[in-house]
């Protein structure tokens, strides 16, 4: 293979690496939600703390939604890729 093919290739690849990659979702894990040590503190910002809770039950929720949908699809995007290989090492064979 020529130099110039070589690099065609090596750039091809590396686009098509780059929209599989593109294609995956961040999941971001919700901070827990901080409770002060202080009782008086705690009392103090009740309402605050309580809604920081309510809040990271919400996005924990959400982030295991994310985590689900994200391991589906890598899932799939393993077979996928499982079988083009098993066709590239066909092709390299004949």
């Amino acid at each position: 293979m020529s130099k110039s093919k070589k690099k065609t290739y090596t750039v091809i690849m590396w686009f098509v690496f780059m929209a599989h990659s593109a294609q995956a979702e961040t999941c971001l894990a919700p901070s827990r939600p901080f409770v002060p040590s202080d009782p008086a503190s705690t009392r103090e910002y009740e309402d605050l703390i309580r809604q920081d809770f309510e809040h990271y039950i919400t996005n924990i929720q959400d982030y295991f939604r994310c985590m689900e949908g994200e391991r589906a699809r890598a899932f799939t995007e393993a077979q996928e890729v499982s079988q083009e290989y098993g066709r590239f090492v066909q092709q390299m064979a004949n």
